[in-house]
């Protein structure tokens, strides 16, 4: 029976250390293409299009990301159909990441699937794992929405600036504050 590498751990939801060779491509592929998407004229929405075409695991028809963005890979990044990211996304894909169809998330929104560990002697041996965000369709996060690791937004849910999503919500709700609590369904 063969080791499984820190690149397998890490796509298999396990405890992994990022000082990999093969995690350190997929890295620096990210690097180049949130670079050149992030140097694009904003108005070429074909060059930006190819770009997250190229970067995210799937684009979907008609969505639509406003540069700046940032990701840590890309490719476990999915952004459904007629989806909209204003300014300043950033998603850390070490888990998986999907948005859903019709989602609209306001800027600076952070989809933030990393973890590390609690006890200071593994965190300072650099061992850190993630667990996946999914974003249900026709969501909407207001600027500065912050999802955790582990959570998923249920379907037409719309949640308020500047929340903090710690935990997961259901379907048609809306939450606000940190961390994100239902205030009311839809």
């Amino acid at each position: 029976m063969t080791e499984k590498s820190m690149r397998e751990r890490m796509l298999a939801g396990e405890p992994y250390i990022a000082d990999d060779p093969e995690i350190a491509r997929d890295s620096a592929r990210a690097m180049r293409l949130t670079h050149a998407i992030n140097l694009a004229d904003p108005t070429d929405r074909d060059t930006l299009r190819a770009l997250f075409t190229e970067l995210l695991g799937a684009f979907g028809e008609g969505a639509e990301i406003r540069p700046p963005f940032r990701c840590d890979y890309g490719f476990q990044t999915t952004f459904g159909a007629r989806s909209f990211a204003n300014f300043g996304l950033v998603v850390l894909d070490v888990a998986a990441v999907t948005v859903g169809d019709d989602v609209q998330l306001g800027p600076n929104v952070q989809l933030l699937t990393a973890t590390h560990p609690l006890e200071p002697g593994p965190r300072r041996d650099k061992w850190e794992a993630a667990e996946p965000i999914t974003i249900g369709d026709n969501v909407w996060l207001g600027g500065g929405v912050i999802v955790c690791p582990g959570v998923t937004i249920g379907e037409n849910t719309v949640v308020g600036a500047g929340s903090v999503v710690v935990a997961s919500l259901p379907a048609n709700v809306v939450a606000v504050g940190a961390p994100a609590k239902v205030i009311r369904q839809l």
